[in-house]
């Protein structure tokens, strides 16, 4: 029997820059012909099994960045200087300062147009798709109309004067906002909308905002629902009081709670000297959510006074939730049966239809009260749900936008939680901002210089990994120029960090060099780099707009920017080096004009669980491929 060739290196470096393509949106996936996969479960008649459709279906959507944006970036990184020392405002989110004098039309959520049991799935779905074709065409329209209103003032209007008095460029050019653009994944927000009558809106704590924009709050104002700060233990209690505050304060009537879904493991169980962490939600954190959830329910429970003032209204009014829930149930319910998934043949199956189902029947007192989590990628939702059940139930991961479906779970047999995949809402912020978030997945985005100096203008980089400038090592230039009393002097060389040169400075100091040029890596350097800021190894956090800076510098250090120094777990030595294999460098092209962005480990997830997870998601580990989270209420 002949032997099977192996693969060549050259094979699978073509491999890997078409994988990185189609994720950052250059390559129609539906172009490429897919590779024949041998690890894939058969069925009993020994045929391969194809991939669920609605996998492929509820693939996230975003823009792609033009290339004049690209380069430009590229060329403004080696030559624009990062502020040293951070100054103090940097660390106050200012959302104002993205938005142009100009009034501009709101950014909205596109909303389900309505329908009736009458109406056939074709045509329901002929209604959504159209709503949401004019929602995305105008939403396209103010985005690029903010995007172009800069306020540069090194535009001339004044086309006669010649080009070149135009002074260069002092900052990056504005990047656009990415916001979700798959009518897919929308329908899975408007069905846990419509199912709930609670809604949990998590927001992660180190920057609020950028979670709960105006066109959420719109899309939220009449349906009850609750603010829940996540990761409050990466915070820290200063910030997180004073952002409680400020949201008070601008939503009244909206009720804040605090949680954290993770607690270290024993130190004796440390894995080659990093921290583990696993779900848990502390009980003061649980007995304060359910307190929230319990007086909101009470809420509900009470008619509105629009009622109260009618007697004959108020005689037939009846609340549209479950009237009787044990809450100190809920407040005790973890492990066991707690989290048993709704639907088939895991739920007992009763007389009345509208039980067999789950839903509410109008006119009849609901039988279940239905809790829904929403929020951005990577805030939290599934790692709460597991906190809160103390054990593993749903699938969660590092990577923004594991979960593809909505899973639908019990809480107590009167309770269910509904977990909602990761949608990027739509606001004026630019990709920077939410790459620094955490919310965008990394291995999509094409423009790491430009990220990389949106957070060395925040963050102190080259302090963080103990980076040496390179123009230190180099000897004193002496001027030779003769002076008017004939001494000469020696001039030193300029020591200021550019973004190009915290990324080569680096990949330098880890070894990481292009395979065929063997000039410094700086992709994967800027790669690695901001996976541990998105992933919490490089702990930081904003203050409130509200805030003074008299209050940040007795909080903190001046000249640090947003970093939360002394509370990193990242560790310089062994960093990013097992999540990111040799085989995935970014050096495939021997020009380095054309070097494309390193692949980040969300590519291994493909193959498995990433190994040698760190920091807070290392409890995180045991997730398998997307085709596992599935709609467990389907």
């Amino acid at each position: 029997m002949p032997r099977r060739k192996p693969t060549s290196t050259r094979q699978k470096k073509q491999e890997q820059q078409l994988k990185r393509a189609i994720k950052r949106g250059d390559v129609e996936p539906n172009t490429i012909p897919k590779p024949k996969r041998t690890n894939r479960k058969k069925t009993h008649l020994g045929r391969s099994l194809p991939p669920p459709e609605t996998s492929r279906k509820l693939q996230s959507a975003f823009v792609k960045l033009p290339p004049e944006f690209l380069e430009q970036a590229k060329s403004l990184s080696a030559s624009l200087v990062l502020p040293r020392p951070i100054p103090t405002r940097s660390a106050i989110l200012s959302l104002q300062e993205y938005c142009v004098p100009a009034p501009l039309d709101t950014l909205t959520c596109p909303k389900r147009p309505k329908w009736r049991y009458e109406m056939s799935k074709e045509e329901v779905e002929r209604n959504e798709e159209g709503l949401f074709k004019t929602w995305l065409r105008k939403t396209d329209t103010i985005v690029e109309r903010w995007q172009g209103s800069t306020g540069n003032s090194n535009e001339k209007e004044d086309s006669d004067e010649e080009p070149e008095i135009r002074s260069p460029p002092t900052s990056m050019p504005r990047s656009t906002t990415y916001f979700e653009r798959n009518i897919e994944v929308w329908r899975q927000l408007w069905r846990v909308t419509e199912i709930s009558d609670i809604i949990l809106v998590l927001l992660d704590s180190r920057c609020p905002l950028l979670h709960y924009p105006p066109s959420l709050s719109d899309y939220l104002s009449s349906i009850r629902h609750i603010l829940v700060l996540t990761k409050v233990d990466i915070t820290g209690p200063e910030r997180v009081q004073a952002w409680t505050r400020y949201l008070h304060d601008h939503y009244p009537g909206v009720p804040i709670v605090e949680v954290e879904a993770y607690a270290e493991r024993d130190p004796s169980a440390v894995h080659q000297g990093r921290k583990r962490y696993d779900p848990h939600l502390p009980d003061d954190f649980r007995q304060r959510l359910v307190q929230i959830l319990q007086e909101v329910h009470a809420e509900m429970l009470d008619p509105p006074e629009k009622v109260k003032v009618n007697p004959r209204r108020l005689k037939d009014w009846k609340p549209s939730v479950k009237q009787g829930i044990d809450w100190a149930a809920v407040k005790n319910a973890r492990g066991g049966k707690t989290g048993m998934p709704i639907g088939g043949p895991a739920i007992p199956r009763s007389e009345t239809s509208e039980e067999q189902d789950g839903t509410n029947t109008p006119g009849l007192e609901p039988h279940i009260l239905t809790i829904g989590l929403i929020g951005q990628p990577n805030v939290g939702k599934s790692s709460l749900l597991n906190a809160l059940f103390g054990t593993q139930k749903v699938h969660a991961s590092k990577t923004p936008g594991k979960t593809k479906h909505f899973q639908t779970l019990f809480w107590t047999p009167e309770v269910r939680l509904v977990d909602c995949p990761g949608l990027v809402m739509p606001n004026f912020i630019p990709m920077e901002l939410q790459v620094l978030s955490g919310i965008l997945p990394i291995s999509r985005i094409s423009s790491i210089p430009s990220c990389i100096h949106f957070v060395g203008e925040r963050l102190p980089i080259e302090e963080i990994y103990h980076l040496e400038h390179p123009n230190s090592k180099l000897p004193m230039i002496e001027d030779k120029r003769t002076w008017r009393n004939g001494e000469k002097r020696v001039v030193a060389r300029s020591t200021e960090w550019t973004a190009m040169e915290v990324m080569s400075t680096y990949a330098d100091k880890r070894g990481w060099v292009t395979a065929k040029a063997g000039r410094m890596d700086v992709n994967r350097a800027g790669n690695a780099i901001l996976r541990a800021v998105a992933e919490a190894r490089i702990t930081w956090a904003f203050w409130p707009p509200d805030t003074k800076e008299d209050e940040v510098l007795h909080a903190q250090t001046g000249g640090r920017g947003i970093w939360i120094s002394g509370n990193d777990d990242s560790n310089d030595e062994d960093e990013a080096s097992d999540v990111y294999s040799e085989d995935e460098s970014s050096s495939a092209d021997e020009d380095p004009e054309n070097e494309t962005p390193s692949e980040d480990s969300e590519s291994n997830d493909e193959d498995g669980p990433i190994k040698g997870v760190l920091g807070r998601f290392a409890a995180l580990d045991f997730v398998d491929s997307d085709d596992t989270a599935t709609d467990e209420n389907s």
